[in-house]
């Protein structure tokens, strides 16, 4: 585990990020009788753009790459098997390279930015964007700190640096 300040609350902060607005959209919209509230229609994205029927279907568009994103999301934690923990060190490391690993060094995390920006549609409103911000962020200060924690495990250490050669995304292949 990460020693410093910083290390130890990124993964709170991002949690929250990824989890607070699909929970307050979801709880707000049933105890309101399943209308959005007044204050939430405010950070509604425009409906003067599109027709009704193609706002309807780009939010069940979102809705529907949700059962895409958990397929990926398992092909993901197939490849990782017993490496996964949300961060530290595991009795027998190994470095996974495999699956959605030889594309991007951290897959999970592209899944949690794709389904923060699928829920702008899915709300059909501005206020994910603020949870996927945060999210972001908090992805580019774990990802460096994460990364730092294999490199100094003399078990790996080689192998990870000869992968992060062979795989320079972290994220988003090209771009990041």
């Amino acid at each position: 585990m990460p020693t410093s300040f910083v290390g130890q609350i990124v993964s709170p902060i991002q949690g929250l990020a990824s989890f607070i607005p699909p929970l307050m959209y979801i709880l707000c919209v049933t105890f309101n009788r399943f209308t959005q509230p007044a204050w939430m229609q405010y950070m509604s994205l425009p409906h003067n753009y599109l027709q009704h029927e193609t706002e309807v279907a780009l939010r069940i568009a979102a809705c529907a790459s949700t059962f895409v994103l958990l397929r990926f999301i398992e092909s993901a934690f197939t490849h990782l098997g017993n490496q996964w923990h949300l961060i530290g060190r595991r009795e027998k490391p190994k470095v996974v390279q495999t699956g959605p690993y030889a594309v991007m060094r951290h897959p999970l995390y592209t899944d949690m930015l794709i389904q923060e920006a699928l829920f702008v549609l899915m709300f059909w409103s501005y206020a994910p964007l603020v949870g996927l911000g945060i999210t972001a962020g908090a992805f580019a200060v774990k990802m460096p700190i994460e990364e730092d924690l294999i490199m100094m495990d003399p078990a790996v250490a080689a192998e990870y640096r000869a992968y992060m050669q062979r795989v320079p995304a972290r994220v988003i292949p090209y771009l990041w």
